[in-house]
């Protein structure tokens, strides 16, 4: 019997795959990259038309030497690795180790871990596609040369241990110029004025905010100018001149891209970009289901686009026509035009089945893994669905030459919104403003006039979500390197999260400035966004990835003799604490380690006294009384309170601790964690009290 080898890049697909294909079939997987540019040195003969020299991965010995003997023993070998570029390099390099000519048919893909998706790939092998290869090549010389080229710079002036990168030193500067935007903002006053209005005949208050005047809207900038409308609006008559009813329709959200599905586990989930990519995985790569074994349960996940195939479209038809009725489908539900930045190589994130509901298979899921999965199915069928259609309604009311505006709207049908909507980076409260029936020349009572005065606010902080969108904006990575970016910058210290947004550190602050000094035509916005669209051109064969690479080298080697000359040694002061060192008397300084900042004394290595920062509630332990709640973090970095008299106390609670006093038992009330509702509950776990609070 003839056998056939298919090699995955993990041990969760070979688990999956393996039951969809017969006995004459193995399954190997090669536990991700096999070879890769040494780490000890550049890996690249920049004379010899910048040659990759590739080695095999420390570790990978063992796994190469079962797939050769595994590859001998079949008569068929067939590349399974992931379908985007970076598989197809995976496939290249095990062509190249197992001696398979990449001009064969020995490449198939999947865009789905499903019995149907696996066969049919099976019947459809391909040579590989050296384009694609091309492209990721292209894409790891350019990061090693910036990388290689760059870093030991830093090292040598500014402090040891420094990196910087093509892709990961432009996401700090973006962080580092919405500080400095902060920073150099000025507040700008301004008023608005809300008029309360009583209808006679409905007894109910109509609210109406000042418009202008019927020329023209009207801004309010200043007291004096609020002062004067007040005065001219003395004695006005509030009539209402015009009344206008509409409808209001609000589309059905787009099928998740991979940039989508970070954002919206942030907003919903409160997920970070690196924990959402591996429970996508995990539900990509197969899941083990009471009653059907391991599964695939979602499609490719690093996708920048939302198409769905024709299969998955009929699917959901099925699904929404039999579940909520013929009115709920979209038929007209055309696909969305690609932007000239989406490669469109995939389809958009959705579940493998629209049957397989969430509900039904909670029990085979863990907890993270059933929200993502839940968010995911949701929003595939949303998409599938007719909009939301809201009833709306405008009602000018004139007083004297000026226009106040009052606006109301009302569901009229759910649609899509009957399954699921939108998170948003900013929370909005999204409720029924229902008006009065009142006709035009009636008469109004003004009950009250309320002037406001507001300041304009500087720009938001980057949080991941907004991070991610502006990457993917300005066309910056790719779906496949937008949550490894974020946990880079954040492990090297040059920026920092504070409760959810992100922030650059002096350290990343400096390092920035030398390098937008310095490297200006490299580290910016525009030229990685053109180097993306270079490698999108390799990869569809229209440039050589060897010329991309000369025509970016040449400037940029000059760039690093010119840095080297100019720049003198930087010195970053260490931020000092007011704790003193109990050894040596000297003022502890703030360092920054891999895991966080810590404290640690100036005198080292005389001195190597150093400390963890302890945030301290000022609230004593409700279990021994003695102790102060302090905050904690566990291993994996979230946040909880215990005794600072641990071991001997060993109190512990997620919940953070207020100044409010229980009422019950005397001991003080926490704000409960993971709470739909604001709820402050009592610290000492033997008592039941618990309140309802308001935002």
């Amino acid at each position: 019997m003839k056998t056939t080898l298919v090699i995955v890049e993990s041990p969760a697909k070979v688990k999956t795959i393996k039951k969809f294909l017969s006995s004459s079939y193995k399954v190997e997987a090669t536990m991700g990259h096999i070879r890769d540019l040494p780490k000890s040195q550049l890996g690249i003969d920049v004379d010899n038309n910048f040659e990759p020299k590739y080695i095999t991965i420390r570790g990978k010995g063992k796994t190469l030497e079962k797939l050769r003997k595994e590859a001998k023993s079949c008569d068929k070998i067939l590349l399974a690795t992931d379908p985007d570029r970076e598989g197809e390099a995976i496939s290249w390099h095990l062509s190249k180790v197992l001696g398979i000519d990449p001009m064969d048919d020995c490449r198939i893909e999947f865009n789905e871990i499903t019995k149907t998706a696996v066969k049919n790939a099976i019947k459809k092998p391909r040579s590989i596609n050296m384009d694609l290869v091309d492209a990721q090549q292209a894409r790891r010389v350019l990061d090693r040369l910036v990388g290689y080229k760059i870093s030991p710079l830093l090292w040598k002036k500014v402090k040891k241990g420094l990196s910087a990168g093509r892709v990961q030193s432009v996401a700090v500067k973006l962080v580092y110029d919405r500080e400095e935007e902060i920073r150099a903002f000025v507040p700008k006053e301004y008023w608005d004025l809300n008029a309360k209005l009583l209808d006679n005949k409905s007894k109910k208050t109509i609210e109406a905010k000042f418009y202008g005047n019927k020329e023209n809207k009207i801004e309010i900038n200043t007291q004096e100018e609020m002062d004067a409308l007040l005065k001219s609006l003395e004695g006005q008559e509030y009539k209402v001149a015009k009344i206008k009813k509409g409808e209001k329709k609000r589309n059905a959200p787009l099928p998740f891209t991979t940039s989508s599905l970070q954002q919206e586990a942030y907003r919903k989930l409160g997920f970070s970009t690196k924990k959402t990519m591996m429970i996508a995985q995990r539900l990509y790569e197969g899941i083990d289901i009471k009653g059907e074994g391991t599964v695939g349960l979602v499609s490719y996940i690093r996708t920048d686009s939302t198409r769905l195939s024709e299969e998955a479209r009929a699917d959901a038809k099925q699904f929404i026509i039999d579940r909520y009725g013929e009115k709920y489908y979209r038929k007209n539900n055309l696909q969305v035009k690609s932007s000239k930045k989406v490669q469109d190589a995939h389809e958009g994130i959705r579940p493998t089945s629209a049957f397989r509901e969430p509900n039904l298979i909670k029990d085979s899921l863990e907890k993270d893994q059933y929200k993502l999965y839940n968010l995911i199915w949701t929003r595939f069928i949303a998409s599938q669905m007719e909009p939301a259609i809201y009833d709306v309604v405008t009602i000018d009311i004139t007083a004297g030459d000026y226009i106040f505006r009052a606006t109301g709207s009302s569901i009229k049908f759910l649609g899509f919104m009957l399954v699921y909507t939108e998170g948003k980076d900013e929370k909005e409260e999204e409720k029924d403003i229902i008006l009065p029936e009142i006709n035009e020349g009636q008469i109004l009572k003004l009950k009250k006039l309320e002037p406001k005065q507001h300041f304009t606010e500087p720009p938001p902080r980057y949080t991941e979500a907004t991070l991610v969108r502006a990457l993917e904006e300005k066309g910056i990575g790719r779906p496949s390197t937008y949550a490894p970016i974020i946990s880079t910058i954040l492990a090297r210290g040059y920026v920092v999260k504070e409760k959810k947004y992100l922030k650059t550190t002096e350290l990343g602050e400096a390092v920035t400035k030398l390098l937008i000094d310095n490297f200006k035509d490299i580290i910016n916005v525009e030229f990685t966004a053109n180097m993306e669209r270079d490698l999108d051109n390799i990869a569809d064969g229209e440039e050589k990835w060897i010329d991309v690479i000369r025509k970016f080298y040449m400037p940029f080697e000059k760039a690093l003799e010119i840095a080297e000359e100019s720049i003198g040694k930087i010195e970053i002061p260490d931020e000092v604490s007011d704790e003193v060192c109990e050894y040596c008397g000297r003022n502890l300084v703030y360092k920054m380690s891999r895991y966080g900042k810590f404290l640690a004394c100036p005198g080292f290595p005389e001195c190597r006294n150093t400390k963890a920062i302890v945030e301290n509630t000022g609230i004593k332990c409700p279990k021994c009384d003695s102790g102060q709640l302090i905050a904690r973090k566990t291993k994996k970095g979230r946040k909880f309170y215990g005794c600072s008299n641990y071991p001997s106390c060993d109190f512990t609670s997620w919940d953070e601790p207020t100044k409010e006093v229980c009422p019950k038992c005397g001991s003080h009330l926490a704000k409960k964690q993971n709470s739909k509702q604001n709820i402050l509950k009592c610290l000492n776990k033997e008592c039941d009290f618990e309140k309802k609070i308001d935002k």
